[in-house]
């Protein structure tokens, strides 16, 4: 297994670390907290480090193009759903956010079965640096932060559509073609 692979299997095992450091004892440890936002930045950055190998060294492999996006989606979508049980996050906001996952996805299944690869494009990049920014914000809870907070909170949520609109009106003949 290549170096990038691992950077994504260890974001991977790192997402029940950062779900107990987050969720035990309510969200209220401090300390926790910290650790929790510690580990989630660690995880994020293997993503950005796992991409920037492998295309560097032409170590590309499929076990990468299926389990790196798998994996970014885990932890973002992990750290979402623990934030809206600790009451900090609205479940509408994380099920439009994981819907659209889902959608994607399927769109990615179907090109992918097609012969077609569908890139990660730039609002898809751009909504996921702001998921990752929102929940590093939301997780430390800064009162003195808290506009900010709201604001990255609102700009993932509008990229998370637009990405959403960008993906479909790129590669809506994806799905339709063969249609009668």
């Amino acid at each position: 297994m290549n170096l990038p692979n691992k950077l994504t299997v260890l974001r991977v095992i790192l997402i029940p670390f950062f779900v107990a450091c987050l969720m035990i004892e309510g969200g209220e440890n401090k300390t926790l907290r910290y650790a929790a936002v510690a580990i989630f930045i660690i995880a994020s950055l293997t993503d950005m480090l796992d991409g920037k190998i492998a295309r560097k060294y032409n170590l590309v492999t499929n076990f990468g193009k299926f389990m790196d996006p798998l994996a970014d989606k885990l932890l973002v979508c992990s750290a979402l759903i623990c934030l809206v049980e600790l009451g900090q996050l609205p479940a509408w906001m994380v099920v439009i956010i994981i819907s659209r996952e889902f959608i994607i996805s399927g769109f990615r299944l179907v090109a992918s079965d097609n012969g077609i690869v569908i890139a990660a494009s730039y609002w898809g990049k751009f909504k996921t640096t702001f998921q990752m920014i929102a929940v590093v914000l939301l997780i430390l809870d800064i009162e003195a932060i808290q506009i900010l907070t709201s604001a990255c909170v609102w700009i993932a949520l509008i990229l998370t559509v637009v990405s959403l609109i960008d993906y479909i009106a790129k590669n809506h003949k994806i799905l339709t073609e063969g249609d009668m």
